[in-house]
């Protein structure tokens, strides 16, 4: 009798230490943690793949990155460019068991851009946007609730609170332009990162001038870049907040064209409110844009 209450004891902490151990979600862009923290909230531990600081376009995986995916149950991917490292570190630990959600299959995706790029490449910097990033954080939860659906409610009530907050920050956005005409406003980007937020509010991307991300154009590239702005009556040019830009002066001096940065998201420290923080302002620094734009082109 001793001996079959002290078994069922064991069986009965044994149950409750594996229930009450959390999933450990890894992910791998910054992005992504403010996405799978906003869902999850205290749940689940969100491990990123790789310290904060890297450079995504040209990280070569570490030790410490596959030391890091084996403990992790599942993983968040971009998975259509720009966390291509992560792939490579994913194949290497041979992991049948470990569970890939790719946040933009349910996504709408647009073409890349730029000197450099092949036919048939997509834009992987959906996360820049409003509407693919609510898409985003509607696909992680109902994939967290399929794999934990003790919690897919909750998961799912928290993906609508976050989404609610892009919502409102774009119908403020829209509210902010409604008195103003904007057709015909022609941009520049000195990567093809920003085409998902500009195509929300109409604005399209007349030229890309980076040949690829972080790598500064020839001479003749920037030649026929000036030669490009000067003869298509572009408006603004948008460039990248935390990358060295050096060739952009020379591009406002030359046309005389406005400068406005937007931010990449894909830089600094990983943090919970990151991704609605950088939003923000990025859509301010849209609607300033937009606002000069008209004034420009006498349609304030």
């Amino acid at each position: 009798m001793f001996k079959t209450l002290t078994l069922g004891l064991l069986l009965m902490l044994s149950s409750s230490l594996s229930h009450a151990e959390k999933l450990t979600v890894g992910i791998t862009l910054q992005p992504y943690y403010s996405y799978v923290k906003a869902v999850v909230g205290d749940l689940v531990e969100v491990l990123p793949l790789v310290d904060e600081g890297f450079n995504p376009h040209n990280y070569q995986p570490q030790a410490n990155d596959l030391r890091r995916l084996n403990i992790m149950d599942v993983i968040v991917i971009n998975g259509i460019g720009h966390d291509d490292f992560a792939l490579k570190v994913i194949k290497a630990a041979n992991r049948d068991d470990l569970i890939i959600i790719k946040a933009n299959k349910d996504v709408p995706l647009l073409p890349a851009m730029g000197q450099s790029v092949g036919s048939g490449v997509v834009n992987p910097h959906t996360f820049v946007g409003v509407s693919t990033t609510i898409q985003k954080v509607y696909t992680i939860a109902n994939e967290m609730a399929k794999i934990d659906p003790d919690n897919a409610k909750q998961y799912r009530a928290n993906a609508r609170q976050y989404a609610l907050k892009f919502r409102k920050m774009k119908h403020q956005a829209m509210l902010a332009l409604s008195d103003i005409n904007t057709a015909g406003m022609k941009v520049a980007t000195t990567h093809n990162a920003y085409g998902y937020i500009l195509q929300e509010f109409g604005v399209e991307v007349s030229a890309v001038i980076e040949p690829a991300h972080g790598v500064e154009p020839s001479a003749s590239q920037l030649q026929e870049t000036i030669e490009k702005i000067r003869a298509s009556g572009i408006d603004v040019l948008f460039y990248e907040l935390n990358m060295p830009n050096r060739y952009v002066d020379t591009i406002e001096k030359e046309t005389g064209i406005k400068l406005y940065r937007f931010s990449h998201m894909t830089h600094g420290a990983y943090e919970a409110d990151k991704v609605e923080v950088e939003m923000r302002n990025n859509l301010n620094t849209l609607v300033e844009a937009m606002k000069f734009t008209a004034q420009q082109k006498g349609g304030a």
